[in-house]
This record gives structure tokens, sequence and C-alpha cells, in this order.
């Protein structure tokens, strides 16, 4: 199958707990942890819609009625702003606001684990190729990551996966692929293997939290066993899909920054405020002061 259809949906699972940021995410979901002055889902919201996504798709859990607000009007602060003619705060906030109808929003009432987290959302995705986009991962690049996934999709139809390189060494930490012919800025993947052991990785491309899949990933969730960690992993129903379908990689050439994990999170928030033309002057030397300090 080399089904090419548009790829117009995006699923956002974030529903986790996000344990690794207590007290913060106790009260306020991970995801709207502010990297610079902007929630981290608003940088990968921004990504699929470079890329040409026009629903975006949550799946949240209890506690994440937040992230519903933030992309809603706020009536009070909205109304305060235009009476004190805050003409750019008004524009910021009109510039980041979904279309009315492109915006869905359904429940993991269980933490069961991705793939279940991505079965979630089927009656709202449909029978159509939908993105997938892990909150956690930020991304830097000259062109999003899912952008140039959707420009390799176009030319192999099927599934992409993007992948990064890292050292032959690290690869039993990820899931990593085999390598098969090149195309476009990518390749045909061969296998998929989850955190192999030490020494038997067929290669050091690692899935780095972004996909595009075809509807069929649905019913393989619905009958996926538990996996890894007793849950429901998304790679085990890849690998099954893998069976009657293409997977191509995309190579992301850019910078990734997990802000799933603390030390991402403060990386993320030192690179993103160094490229702003409005804060890099006045925090760049106090940064390198604080790195000579620490010597």
């Amino acid at each position: 199958m080399t089904d090419k259809r548009k790829v117009r949906k995006a699923v956002f699972p974030v529903a986790g707990l996000g344990t690794r940021f207590l007290p913060a995410t106790k009260a306020v979901p991970k995801e709207m942890l502010t990297v610079v002055d902007k929630p981290v889902i608003q940088y990968v919201v921004d990504e699929a819609l470079e890329a040409g996504i026009e629903h975006l798709i949550f799946v949240t859990g209890r506690s994440k009625a937040v992230i519903e607000d933030y992309f809603d009007i706020q009536v009070e602060l909205d109304q305060t702003l235009r009476e004190r003619n805050k003409k750019a705060e008004i524009e910021l906030l009109e510039a980041i606001l979904p279309k009315a109808g492109t915006t869905s929003f359904t429940r993991q009432q269980a933490p069961l684990g991705l793939g279940h987290a991505v079965w979630c959302a089927r009656d709202l995705v449909g029978d159509e190729p939908f993105a997938l986009l892990l909150p956690d991962m930020i991304m830097k690049g000259e062109k999003g990551c899912l952008k140039g996934m959707v420009e390799l999709y176009e030319q192999s139809g099927g599934n992409v996966i993007a992948v990064e390189e890292c050292a032959p060494n690290q690869a039993h930490k990820y899931g990593i692929v085999g390598v098969g012919d090149k195309i476009g800025e990518g390749f045909k993947i061969t296998k998929m293997v989850e955190k192999p052991a030490p020494g038997t990785a067929p290669s050091n491309f690692f899935i780095n939290g972004r996909y595009i899949l075809q509807p069929e990933i649905f019913p393989i969730l619905e009958r996926q066993e538990r996996g890894a960690g007793n849950e429901i992993q998304l790679t085990d129903g890849m690998v099954k899909l893998s069976g009657a379908q293409p997977f191509a990689a995309y190579h992301f050439r850019g910078d990734t920054y997990d802000c799933g994990a603390k030390d991402g999170f403060i990386l993320a928030n030192v690179a993103f405020a160094l490229e702003r033309g409005d804060i890099r002057p006045s925090v760049e030397e106090p940064l390198k002061a604080l790195l000579q300090s620490l010597k």
C-alpha cells in the first residue's frame, strides 16, 4: 500500500502525569510549562501548522482542562487588553488562536501507554492518514521536522517516521530502525527494534517522536497486548503494521530538546532565548560568566 492521501490531522498525546517535574506539575500540566514565553505544547502545534495540518486532536487526561482553555478565547483577558489598547498583545493572542472547529479533545481515562493514547483518537481521526507528535519533544531546524516528513510522505506514501542519529553505544536506549534504500531526505525502513540489546542494533538511527501513520494502525492497537512497562506500546503496533505497509524514515538534521526531562527543558530555554534578538543581548554574557565561574 502506498496511500498518499493528504495528511490533514495531527494527534497530540497530552495525558501524561509529568512526574519528573513534580511538584510543578501537581498544578500545571507539563505541556504548559514555558520555554521562554510559550508553553511547550505551542511549539509542537506550531510545527504541525507549518506542515499544513488542518485539525488538531488532543488526547488529554484528568487535570488537563487548562490545555483546552489555552486554545480558546479568554474573554476577560481579551476585554482587558482591548480596554487598555494593548494592540501587540491582542495580535499575538489572535495569531495563536486556532480557527473555530479545528481542535478536538478526547480523554485517555487510564495511563495505558502511547499506543493506547493513539487508539483513543481513532474516531476523531477516522479513515485517513494522520500525524502524531509527542508533545515533550521540541525541534528546531531550518525546516520543521513534520514539514520535512510530509514532503517525504508525498514521495513515499505509506507510513513515515522521523529519525536522528545517536552514538552507536547509546542505541540500546532507543527505538532503532534498519536502513534500506535512500528515498528523498530519508530512506526505507527495513526493521524496527525497541531498545535493542547492546551491540545488536541494526543502525544508530533512533525514532525521535514524530510519525505519519495510516489508519490501519488503529485495529492493530485495539488488539495489541501490553508490552514493555505493562503498557500498550506504539512501536509494537508499528512492527505489525510494517508487515503489510511500507515505512520510510525522514532524517531530521536539526536540534531536538526533550522537554519531558529537566536537562532537555533547561537546554531548550537557553537555546530559544539565545536566538531571540530581544533577549540574547541581556543573557548571553551572564550565561558565559556563570559557566566560567563553575569551572
